[in-house]
């Protein structure tokens, strides 16, 4: 197939710039695909085998010279994405929807260019269920909470053929708000397989760059450092359980935005020579040479747009135990519930932790592994998940067990790891991408009403002054 593939691309610091790159590359083996990106954007290929990567300005007029087989939209809750708006709309493709929430980028894309009008004409048509009057707070700059309990994602889903997510517990969750939206799920690949070997030099190089102790057990926070990363959260814990663990650490690695003063928060609690700080890593190898030198990952981000945590899956592919909070679009995930430490949702009970009797009544014991059967390697726990309501305490417990069991690191890394290879390793995404183009090219454009400006055609004063010189719209 020819595709038209709109998606921000490196250097552009996002997961989904990074893994765009490497999926175009591999299905480009296969497909003709001409990427399209901001205009202006600065780009960066890979030699000889880098895709085609042109202005999204150029596709109208390429794409009418030699139609393309299908559109490609990858779309975040990110202004990296504002240009890909107007084509979504006019040219519907196959949208790969990262996060289910698109609130912040499409009201700051909006708002930004003193556009309230199509703002509020947007809000009404995504959430026609409630009060117009609600955009006022956006308007008004009372938006944070507001973005998190109304998406903004139903236009995107109504005007696309098709539509992808990365869980099938969140495709069901759109199924259940939208009846009759065509929806499908795409497996997300993202993460590097460290091996053992590999995993034990990362871990010794990193630690020295750092000054960080070979013998100390390690907490981790990967990506941005930001309140909704739960550090607070986690330098709270992180100080209740230093009476169990004494050489407990915590390395935040990647930078703090301006609004948060994450060096107040370490020195209110006395916590600096506990801490490290990375700041931005600009190189992806040293991301994962930092999840490498810890011991266990921390990915808590709350409030949530449901999207896949990049540096989770990092985590799991570098054989690193981690805890998560356990969020809707996630319950297909074996995982343990801390305040038992018995299996949550899609951990069964043949899990390596599980004794003959606790089969009978779902229960992982707190035991040696003498009380133990042999693992069935299915469905193991990947992760520790921890119910946002009892955050705190759960939090605490997960980060004690952690951190003086080193069975259970063990255990849970080796099973995360498999899961990764399993379920987010390339040759699954590619896979189920080649089933998704083909069922979305053969899904005809949908008919669906949407506000004016968003299929203006951008023409009427180019018209207007053409019809002055009996000009005829020659592109019509």
């Amino acid at each position: 197939m020819r595709l038209a593939w709109f998606s921000p691309m490196p250097p552009v610091p996002s997961g989904i710039a990074a893994c765009s790159a490497e999926l175009v590359r591999a299905l480009g083996t296969r497909h003709a695909i001409d990427v399209y990106v901001h205009s202006g954007a600065r780009v960066s290929t890979t030699g000889a085998d880098g895709p085609n990567i042109h202005s999204a300005h150029d596709f109208v007029w390429r794409n009418r010279r030699q139609p393309y087989d299908l559109t490609v939209f990858q779309i975040g809750n990110s202004s990296h994405h504002d240009y890909i708006w107007p084509y979504l709309f006019r040219y519907p493709g196959l949208t790969v929807l990262h996060d289910a929430h698109v609130h912040h980028a499409r009201a700051a894309a909006l708002l930004r260019t003193k556009r309230p009008s199509d703002f509020r004409a947007e809000f009404a048509a995504n959430h026609p269920d409630v009060s117009v009057d609600l955009a006022e707070l956006a308007v008004a700059g009372f938006d944070t909470a507001m973005y998190y309990e109304w998406p903004m994602s139903r236009l995107v889903i109504e005007a696309s053929r098709l539509t992808a997510v990365h869980t099938r517990p969140l495709m069901s969750l759109l199924n259940e708000q939208l009846p009759g939206a065509r929806l499908t799920s795409i497996r997300l690949a993202h993460g590097t397989l460290v091996t053992e070997e590999q995993g034990r030099q990362l871990r010794s190089r990193m630690r020295s760059r750092y000054g960080i102790p070979e013998d100390a057990i390690v907490f981790g926070v990967f990506g941005g450092v930001t309140p909704d990363k739960r550090v607070p959260q986690i330098l709270d814990a992180l100080g209740a359980i230093l009476p169990y663990a004494p050489s407990a650490r915590l390395l935040l690695a990647g930078s703090a935005p301006e609004h948060y003063d994450v060096q107040a928060d370490i020195q209110r609690r006395r916590l600096d020579g506990r801490v490290t700080l990375t700041g931005y890593l600009t190189d992806d190898s040293d991301l994962t040479a930092c999840i490498a030198a810890s011991d266990v990952s921390l990915n808590l981000r709350w409030p949530t747009a449901r999207e896949m945590s990049g540096p989770w899956l990092r985590a799991l592919a570098a054989g690193r135990p981690t805890i998560s909070i356990d969020l809707a679009h996630m319950v297909d995930v074996p995982s343990l519930d801390p305040r038992t430490w018995r299996p949550s949702h899609a951990a069964i009970r043949d899990s390596q932790f599980a004794t003959r009797e606790d089969r009978g009544n779902g229960a992982v014991p707190d035991s040696g592994p003498a009380s133990r059967e042999p693992r069935t390697a299915n469905r193991d726990p990947v992760t520790i998940a921890l119910d946002i309501l009892d955050e705190d305490h759960s939090l605490r417990l997960a980060m004690r067990r952690l951190a003086t069991d080193a069975s259970l690191r063990a255990a849970l890394g080796r099973a995360g790891q498999r899961y990764w290879e399993r379920e987010h390793s390339m040759p699954c995404m590619l896979e189920d991408y080649e089933r998704v183009l083909a069922d979305a090219a053969a899904i005809p454009a949908p008919q669906v009403t949407l506000p004016a400006h968003l299929v203006n055609d951008g023409d009427r004063l180019l018209k207007e002054t053409l019809a002055q010189f009996s000009v005829a719209a020659v592109w019509e």
